[in-house]
């Protein structure tokens, strides 16, 4: 049998367009093999404060307040990234880092309680991640020479009579899912989940009546606020602390944008109007050196914004006296030597 040239060409051909299906078909190969996959598509609930029974709608009052921001300059950003714990029936814990809006991973196969919290915060520490029902988040202590305590104050912890003083908690996000079957399929599953937020804003303002050009520095201190946040479900634990936090003179008065779990104990059942004792301190240097401390009860606003919210103090006097020698003194007032800071891990 003889072959002719042309019978050569087309089989060379074929031989081609064969070679390039195949090729093509090894490219999409992955996208068909039976596999554990879930593509996690991640959404927030960008809050600041959390409104409740009794408590002022800041969001349609906000201009009555003055302030040179809006309501919605204080919602929260995204995290850059999330971190996403999957526990098993068989006790193994899966890890994984994702992307701030999800991306495709893997999970055991089966039934697993998911625990996502985001994972790019400086002042928050973990504990008792072992397991989805312990884990929390606290923050870390802070200190200052110049701070005593409160006494409108009265600690929380048994057998205590001192405030523990903290920094302010970065801004922290979480989403828990008691059951997710993992299946082995070809295409990966959707899993659509909104973060929430597990930490709020208060927006502390202390307003004066005489004396206030006399300022050159504030900060202040903000006592009874929750200890930790329970990742899983957002309650709040029974200890309390006192958050430390530097303010910003404002042509008004004195301001302050503070991150807490919110209050103690939060939410329960049995949650009522009275949940416990709150207290605010506001420590000022003046222009001629000398530091000045104001001690207020806020209890009562405190217990209408349990997560958030706007508190303010006004009356704060300030002597000519006190004030005296400011002008022309030379005295250059800036923040080295007016008392130390120090942060340091705590756990509760």
């Amino acid at each position: 049998m003889k072959i002719s040239l042309r019978h050569i060409c087309l089989l060379a051909a074929a031989l081609a367009l064969t070679a390039c299906d195949n090729k093509d078909l090894c490219f999409n190969h992955s996208d068909h093999v039976a596999r554990y996959a879930t593509k996690v598509a991640i959404d927030y609930e960008l809050l600041w404060e959390q409104p409740y029974e009794g408590h002022t709608d800041w969001a349609a009052d906000w201009s009555s307040l003055g302030l040179d921001m809006s309501y919605d300059d204080l919602r929260p950003s995204i995290p850059e990234g999330i971190r996403m714990l999957a526990f098993a029936a068989d006790g193994m814990r899966t890890e994984n880092n994702l992307q701030p809006r999800g991306e495709e991973i893997a999970l055991p196969p089966g039934d697993n309680s998911i625990l996502f919290f985001n994972n790019d915060t400086e002042f928050i520490v973990f504990n008792d991640m072992y397991a989805y029902e312990s884990a929390s988040a606290t923050t870390r202590s802070r200190s200052r020479q110049t701070y005593k305590g409160n006494p409108h104050y009265v600690p929380s912890r048994q057998n205590s009579s001192d405030e523990v003083t903290v920094a302010a908690p970065d801004m922290l996000f979480g989403h828990y899912i008691d059951r997710y079957t993992q299946n082995i399929v070809t295409t990966p599953q959707q899993l659509d989940i909104t973060m929430h937020p597990l930490v709020f804003t208060y927006v502390v303002r202390y307003r004066f009546d005489h004396g206030y050009n006399y300022v050159a520095l504030a900060r202040g201190a903000l006592s009874g606020m929750a200890g930790a946040v329970y990742l899983h479900d957002g309650h709040t634990s029974k200890e309390a602390v006192t958050i430390l936090y530097d303010c910003e003179l404002r042509p008004w008065g004195v301001e302050a944008i503070v991150k807490a779990f919110g209050i103690p104990d939060f939410p329960n059942p049995s949650y009522s109007r009275n949940p416990g004792n709150f207290a605010i301190n506001l420590e000022v240097r003046l222009h001629n050196g000398k530091i000045l401390n104001y001690f207020f009860d806020i209890t009562d606003q405190v217990a209408d914004q349990p997560h958030g919210g706007v508190i303010s103090v006004d009356g704060i006097k300030i002597s000519d006296d006190e004030g005296g020698g400011s002008q022309g003194s030379g005295f250059d007032v800036d923040v080295d030597g007016w008392g130390e800071f120090k942060d340091v891990p705590i756990e509760f």
